[in-house]
């Protein structure tokens, strides 16, 4: 029996895509290997959405060659629709397979390793880029992603909080793939395509599914995840799906993943706040506080109005996570720019921030713009603004302190105690070894290196 790895790069989306993958693979009787060393098949499921992203594929490549130099080293994901004939000229890798073709990416795989054990077997139903283009080397699969219509369904679950295998807690479920919108800085619609949604009975059987093996906690995620339906024949709103699931499965939770400003309606922030069944946890993208920069951004919503959509979430969910992504260094940024963002990020109820420092990428509009902002003052904006996010996210855990919160118990026993999530997206380290996967009482007594510390009270 043939043996196969996946190491997945990036996103949760990309990780969603590698436990489709998976699923593929197993279902044509191939055996998972523990680890790339060890195995017949590893594909590298990447992501491109930075420079040192696409660093991280190629250093992967190259440990993989040295350490196995005898597997197929396939090359998927974003990266590789990006840039494949890059990757496929690099020494060891057997074929590059873009997002356009990864829903057949195990058709093509097993029917390549067959051809190598069994002479005579026709070749998979593609056409190789390599015969469109003559100058394209090695075996490359990619077409045009805006032509793409699948959507790779599978839950997938966090790595860090696996026993094993059959041990696990908070499965991610993606339910939508792609994105309309042409930020001038994100080459992600270019490698994934026009938005697509999972339809809904899709993800009711998915999630029934889930909760029929024992999960009490699903969180659904997506490249625009609030465009969910927009693209169907009778196009639904993205609030439709989510009463869906509270009112035809019986999760116990669902917790929802980022979800732009303009999708934050009134509708879905009355639905969150209403329900003990939905965790009050909003993740809203930011990208900048300037008005300026957001237009040379081409983002589709103003400072004034980021700020109105968070107010209006503070207000319905008091104890809410709050969180957001910004980049700094974006072409022209200026000082005056950098401190309108860092003054809103003061003001709002912020409770952490992913902040990350702007990486050209090669195709977008942004790579094309004048006045670079020098390397070290990006980092210097970036570092103000983590410690800034910092200062918020502890002064939120301190207003727990003393307090009764609901947590889901993981997989993570330390020896002395069982890490734990709240409802509102904090890490809390309960006393003594606790059963995973289940909702537990606790009293927080302290914070402590970024996590609350408790005790479990009785049921």
């Amino acid at each position: 029996m043939a043996s196969f790895y996946i190491q997945n790069f990036g996103c949760r989306a990309t990780q969603a895509d590698g436990a489709a993958l998976e699923r593929q693979f197993e279902e044509r009787g191939l055996a998972r290997a523990s680890a790339p060393g060890q195995s017949e098949i590893v594909v590298l499921n990447t992501c491109t959405v930075t420079a040192s992203a696409d660093q991280d594929a190629r250093a992967a490549i190259r440990r993989i060659r040295r350490e196995n130099p005898d597997c197929q080293i396939v090359v998927t994901g974003c990266y590789a629709q990006r840039a494949p004939e890059e990757i496929a000229s690099l020494p060891g890798v057997s074929r590059v397979i873009g997002n356009s073709h990864k829903h057949r990416l195990a058709d093509i795989v097993v029917a390549s390793h067959q051809r190598a054990v069994v002479a005579g077997i026709p070749p998979p139903d593609f056409v190789p880029l390599s015969s469109l283009m003559p100058e394209a080397p090695g075996e490359i699969f990619v077409s045009d992603i805006f032509a793409h219509t699948e959507l790779l369904a599978a839950p997938v679950f966090d790595a860090a909080v696996l026993r094993t295998n059959n041990d696990r807690t908070r499965p991610n479920l993606k339910i939508q793939d792609g994105c309309d919108n042409r930020c001038s800085f994100c080459v992600i619609p270019f490698v994934r395509g026009q938005s697509r949604s999972l339809p809904l009975h899709r993800i009711l059987s998915e999630v029934s599914g889930l909760v029929n093996s024992g999960y009490r906690e699903v969180v659904i995620s997506g490249i625009n995840l609030g465009r969910w339906g927009r693209d169907f024949d009778r196009p639904l709103r993205f609030e439709t799906v989510v009463h869906e699931i509270l009112g035809q499965t019986s999760l116990e939770k669902l917790r929802i993943s980022s979800v732009e400003p303009m999708d934050w309606s009134d509708e879905l922030i009355r639905t969150m706040a209403n329900s003990p069944r939905i965790a009050k946890h909003a993740h809203v993208p930011l990208q900048s506080g300037s008005d300026r920069v957001l237009r040379s951004m081409h983002r589709k919503y103003r400072p004034w109005h980021y700020r109105e959509k968070l107010e209006k979430i503070r207000a319905a969910m008091p104890t809410a996570a709050i969180g957001a992504d910004v980049m700094v260094g974006f072409p022209g940024e200026s000082e005056v720019d950098f401190e309108e963002t860092r003054q809103l990020i003061e003001e709002l109820p912020f409770t952490y921030l992913h902040v990350f420092t702007y990486s050209s990428r090669p195709g977008t509009p942004s790579a094309e713009m004048p006045d670079l902002v020098p390397v070290q003052i990006a980092r210097e904006r970036n570092r103000i603004l983590r410690d800034l996010a910092a200062a918020k996210k502890q002064a939120f855990m301190q207003s727990f302190l003393g307090k009764t919160v609901e947590v889901i118990t993981l997989n993570v026993f330390d020896g002395k105690s069982t890490e734990a999530l709240t409802d509102n997206y904090l890490k809390l380290r309960l006393e003594g070894q606790l059963e995973a996967n289940r909702w537990v009482k606790a009293r927080v007594e302290q914070v402590e290196a970024g996590a609350l510390l408790g005790v479990a009270l009785p049921a």
